[in-house]
């Protein structure tokens, strides 16, 4: 860990154990990091002091806004994706590793709890994506649900922007891919069911671990390894094209499940699968850190270093195609656990693509095109 590291996590660690914080269960993040846009930084000075800045364990906001668009174009070449659309931002789920924690801090948010208590819900989506779609310019690339937080996540519950955007898709016959870690998918079956018919639709459920225990503390409020094999299974035998992402692997935490992770959703009719490997860019480094000391205290040191080792003593690497796959030997094992039971459970065997030449303007005003 470097210097710079260690005097902030002593510096968030002292503070904390001043103040007498209690573990905040059903949440990631512990506490707020600062927000790099941010100029100005609030602190608390006497202990007696009460703002309302500081009581961080509210339930969950959604804040209601309208957005100015809701595709975007994705620039980094290793993500496996040319477009993205995401009806929220942030996400309760609560994932301490979550790369989309630092893009919060956009939104003039915090990557740490804020990620996780307030939620953006972009209440105009559906009319934002019907727009886009119907640009006479668009040539149907796919897009992908989730290319930053979950689609399906408690929110969805609620507002079902989601499922609007689906309707949407299937209505223009707009391929889509799907990335989740929630079993509400299931309340969208019917459509993706049509859409599949059509294949203009494939989903991925994000795996990381069949260990209960972590996966409580690693990612609070996401469905249970179990309930993703069964919504993996249900889905696949509708007729839709399933998946599973295993991300991040962790090495000392969960980098040897690859292979049980790997047979138990081809057993549930996956076809295809996908990994990454731990990084700890931005803010997450700290939040992260400051999450396995407190819940892995007998393991934080040598899953710490392992870290460091896989990205030549970093703790992140922004080099495309190695920054999602890491380096050094660590890295290359995983590299060739995924290499070789993906060929024993036949995954990522057929080729196969989103059916792009159904795509069609609907409308009135897709026939002004």
């Amino acid at each position: 860990m470097n210097d710079r590291l260690k005097q902030d996590h002593n510096k968030v660690t002292a503070s904390k154990k001043e103040e007498k914080v209690q573990y905040k269960q059903g949440r990631g993040a512990q506490f707020n990091t600062k927000n790099r846009f941010h100029q100005q930084e609030t602190v608390r000075h006497h202990m007696e002091e009460i703002d309302d800045w500081e009581i961080n364990d509210r339930p969950t906001q959604y804040i209601e806004q309208e957005s100015k668009s809701i595709v975007n174009k994705v620039e980094s070449p290793d993500v496996g994706m040319g477009y993205s659309m995401n009806p929220y931002a942030g996400c309760e789920h609560g994932c301490i590793y979550c790369y989309a924690r630092n893009v919060h801090e956009f939104w003039a948010y915090i990557a740490g709890i804020d990620f996780e208590q307030k939620i953006l819900v972009k209440k105009n989506a559906p009319q934002l994506l019907r727009k886009f779609l119907l640009q006479p310019m668009w040539d149907a690339t796919p897009i992908m649900l989730s290319g930053n937080t979950d689609c399906y996540q408690p929110a969805e519950q609620q507002y079902r922007l989601t499922r609007a955007l689906l309707e949407i898709c299937n209505e223009f016959n707009q391929p889509v891919g799907i990335l989740t870690k929630n079993s509400w998918i299931l309340q969208d079956k019917d459509i993706l069911q049509e859409m599949a018919k059509k294949k203009i639709v494939s989903a991925m459920v994000s795996i990381t671990s069949f260990n209960e225990d972590l996966r409580r503390i690693m990612e609070p409020r996401t469905t249970t390894a179990k309930q993703k094999l069964k919504v993996i299974n249900e889905l696949s035998s509708a007729g839709v094209r399933m998946g599973i992402m295993m991300g991040p692997m962790i090495p000392g935490l969960n980098e040897h499940e690859m292979q049980r992770i790997m047979k138990a959703a081809a057993d549930n009719g996956a076809t295809f699968t996908a990994y990454t490997f731990i990084r700890l860019n931005g803010a997450i480094k700290l939040l992260f850190h400051d999450w396995l000391f407190k819940n892995l205290p007998n393991h934080a040191e040598k899953v710490w270093s392992l870290i460091e080792q896989s990205h030549n003593g970093k703790l992140n690497d922004t080099r495309w195609g190695i920054r999602m796959r890491g380096e050094g030997s660590i890295a290359e094992m995983v590299a060739q656990q995924y290499k070789k039971y993906g060929k024993l459970y036949h995954m990522n065997a057929e080729e196969w693509n989103l059916d792009t030449k159904l795509f069609r303007r609907t409308g009135e005003q897709g026939k002004l095109f």
